[in-house]
């Protein structure tokens, strides 16, 4: 899902339509939104805050940017006063999608809502392809389109900028009393605030690389397309000098779920002989909670390329290999987490993290009595239909959600869950605005995909007990499927034109390549 950094605090609010009357924060911050440098400042007058911040444009495109060298507060100008008003953070899969829905329902004229996305990046990213852009199968703009080319022909209005504090004031009723004149506010790190009637909190997550010493420091996550982007830089840079002295590359990959596996097969199909991946789990086993035939093809495919496995370790710290901040060489202190094992250190050009993600619903800081509810990771408690648990007018999805299935368990914050929630979420908003009975959340497994390589892929699909597609036909099958959920039809052709020009280049000089050899061998 997309992340939504700087989300500060959450605070209690008077609930009038002028916006805060009560913000009890006194701070300076600074913020870059839309390629400008901002500031907002707070004086005391009679304990009466004074906010100076820039004013939004909308342009023609819908979205909505920020100038510099404005000082007068400014409000979100909804286009209709009447209309119900839809306002969603974050804009990954959950935030989106569920906008794209509200978009695609048939709604009666008076009741349409209109709808702003925030997202502090001006690209959607479609995080589970991250992988292929280390094996250079996909373009940026294929998976990670902007968000102004998405909503070029919908009314939702899409704002580039940073939460900072939310401002709900729905629990005063059930669905809204008469005593509340707007379900809330949300204020942006840049101090623009927006009022709506109904919060979709889609705010995502970000990697956790606080829990061993060295890794905030040293390690690289790989989560986001600026992860993506630094990683696939980094092993560049090593190639460049694996050129030039012949030295092997070594890579470290710290977990061994999904994105540990996905990465540890591409980065060792892209380096071959020329480099060495270590990948380090706690259990003694990979993808402890993929399908049996998941794990088989995973396991075979880094057996055959070679990929080194550390299970049962914990790493216990990651430091330079030298005082030198020149040498780029890394140590990795391992602990055992099962008897029989002993301790080692392992030498790494480049420390990939893995494990862990924490939701950024966690920087919130509580004050006074309109608190989100959140559990021990961070998550707003809801019911099932997707509202935030005494906040009627809030839905949260996605990593900002903590549902639970008909036994009790945590639903993943996977891409398949957010993609599903966002489509009942969407639908629960129409229910609740025409006053009609809101839909329980139903999670349907589909199955689990994963990457494991250029041409190798794993699918197991729940509605076939036991079967799992591998090499070129799951390959083909991953794509073919991914292609189908990318978010409107006019990108979904435009990158399956894409795709397809690339698999008949890459079939012609597979074909002449098999034919040299045919003809070389005769």
């Amino acid at each position: 899902m997309a992340v939504l950094s700087s989300v500060s605090s959450l605070l209690p609010f008077s609930c009038v339509s002028d916006g805060a009357k009560r913000l009890t924060s006194k701070a300076s911050l600074s913020s870059r939104t839309s390629g400008f440098n901002l500031s907002s400042r707070w004086h005391s007058t009679r304990n009466a805050p004074r906010l100076y911040l820039s004013r939004a444009v909308t342009n023609y495109s819908g979205t909505t940017e920020i100038s510099e060298n404005e000082t007068a507060p400014r409000t979100y100008t909804w286009p209709d006063n009447k209309r119900p008003r839809v306002c969603i953070l974050g804009g990954g899969f959950g935030g989106l999608y569920t906008a794209l829905r509200l978009e695609s329902l048939v709604w009666p004229d008076d009741k349409k809502p209109q709808v702003v996305l925030v997202d502090q990046s001006e690209r959607f990213v479609f995080k589970p392809m991250l992988y292929e852009l280390l094996s250079g199968e996909v373009d940026v703009w294929e998976i990670a389109p902007r968000f102004s080319d998405l909503l070029t022909n919908t009314g939702i209005q899409f704002l580039r900028d940073r939460v900072k504090t939310l401002l709900p004031c729905d629990n005063l009723g059930v669905n809204g009393s008469e005593s509340s004149v707007t379900g809330g506010t949300v204020l942006l790190e840049s101090g623009f605030k927006i009022e709506y009637d109904w919060l979709v909190l889609a705010l995502g997550a970000e990697s956790k690389l606080d829990v061993v010493p060295g890794a905030m420091e040293l390690a690289f996550p790989f989560y986001t397309l600026e992860d993506a982007i630094r990683v696939n830089e980094k092993l560049s840079k090593l190639e460049r000098k694996n050129f030039k002295d012949g030295s092997a590359i070594k890579v470290a990959v710290v977990g061994c779920g999904y994105a540990g596996v996905e990465l540890a097969a591409t980065i060792s199909e892209r380096l071959q002989d020329r480099g060495i991946v270590q990948s380090i789990n706690v259990s003694k086993d990979i993808l402890t909670s993929a399908p049996n035939g998941n794990r088989e093809a995973a396991m075979k495919v880094l057996t055959s390329r070679k990929v080194q496995l550390l299970l049962g370790y914990l790493v216990q710290s990651i430091k330079r290999a030298s005082d030198s901040e020149e040498d780029e060489g890394y140590l990795l202190e391992l602990q055992p987490a099962e008897r029989g094992l002993e301790s080692q250190i392992i030498e790494a050009d480049i420390v990939l993290w893995t494990v862990g993600a924490k939701p950024l619903l966690t920087k919130l800081e509580p004050s006074g009595s309109n608190v989100l509810p959140l559990n021990a990771r961070g998550q707003a408690e809801t019911d099932e239909t997707l509202r935030v648990k005494g906040h009627p007018r809030i839905f949260a999805l996605g990593d900002s959600s903590s549902l639970r299935d008909p036994n009790g368990k945590l639903l993943p914050t996977t891409a398949q869950v957010a993609f599903q929630e966002a489509d009942f979420t969407g639908w629960n908003i129409w229910a609740a605005i025409n006053n009609r009975p809101l839909l329980p959340f139903r999670f349907q497994n589909l199955g689990e995909m994963m990457t494991l390589g250029r041409y190798d892929a794993a699918i197991s699909p729940s509605f076939i007990e036991g079967l799992t597609l591998e090499g070129p036909i799951g390959h083909a099958a991953r794509k073919l499927a991914y292609l189908i959920r990318l978010p409107t039809d006019e990108h979904r052709f435009k990158v399956g034109i894409s795709w397809f020009a690339k698999s008949a280049v890459d079939s012609i000089a597979l074909l002449q390549s098999n034919l040299t050899k045919v003809l070389s061998g005769s």
